[in-house]
């Protein structure tokens, strides 16, 4: 698993919350990107490019599964999750996991919300298929359903520090798989007791910063490229 060292979430944390404090408002410029982990291994795709192409549509696709990116991911804060991993290989391989299954991945961002459990509501309620993912810049993620409460889900993965790549395929192809009506076995989830604690002060700034991201705007429809 990919650490964090201290230097790396001391300028996080110092930088964010400096930033926000010069700011006092909700909107703000990007952030400088922040250098990588050591030792986080290559990656097949780091460069995520995300164009905005209109309003999120309600999909009548039963095929498809529709990603909902939280306000920041893949163009603010560092384009990173909380341990150093490209937003653009966490969206290929969700993507990936997806289209494995033979089904079509649709992403959108949510503006109005960075809590993951109403990102996945919202992109349930668009999906054609009414099953749906979502997920946050540090990386957590969960599997949702159109007629489910916001706050139940199929499959939630909270600790994001340890989620790796093969896990938010794993995530993909189950959100494929609940489309075409299976039950699949929930994806394996590593249980690090120490992960809240270390990264607990990283994570909190992370959300807030998302946070500041949020408009009074309707999900938009994305064209997702990759290099």
């Amino acid at each position: 698993m990919a650490q964090i060292n201290e230097q790396i979430v001391r300028e996080v944390v110092t930088e964010i919350l400096a930033q926000l404090e010069r700011e006092g408002t909700a909107t703000a410029p990007a952030t400088k990107e922040i250098a990588p982990p050591p030792g986080n291994g290559d990656y097949a795709v780091t460069e995520l490019i995300l164009r905005e192409i209109g309003p999120a549509k309600q999909g009548t696709a039963p095929d498809e599964v529709v990603i909902g990116l939280a306000p920041a991911f893949g163009d603010k804060l560092s384009k990173r999750t909380i341990t150093g991993i490209p937003h653009a290989a966490v969206l290929r391989e969700l993507m990936a996991g997806i289209e494995e299954e033979g089904l079509k991945a649709r992403v959108i961002r949510v503006w109005h919300t960075s809590d993951v459990a109403f990102i996945g509501k919202r992109a349930a309620e668009l999906s054609g298929s009414g099953i749906s993912i979502a997920i946050q810049s540090r990386g957590t993620t969960l599997i949702h359903q159109r007629d489910l409460q916001p706050l139940q889900n199929i499959e939630l993965f909270p600790q994001a520090p340890v989620i790796d790549l093969e896990t938010y395929r794993n995530i993909g192809r189950n959100a494929a798989r609940y489309a075409k009506g299976d039950s699949p076995p929930p994806v394996a989830q590593i249980n690090d007791q120490m992960a809240r604690p270390r990264y607990q002060a990283v994570a909190a700034v992370y959300h807030i910063r998302e946070s500041s991201f949020i408009k009074r705007e309707k999900p938009i429809e994305l064209e997702v490229r990759f290099q």
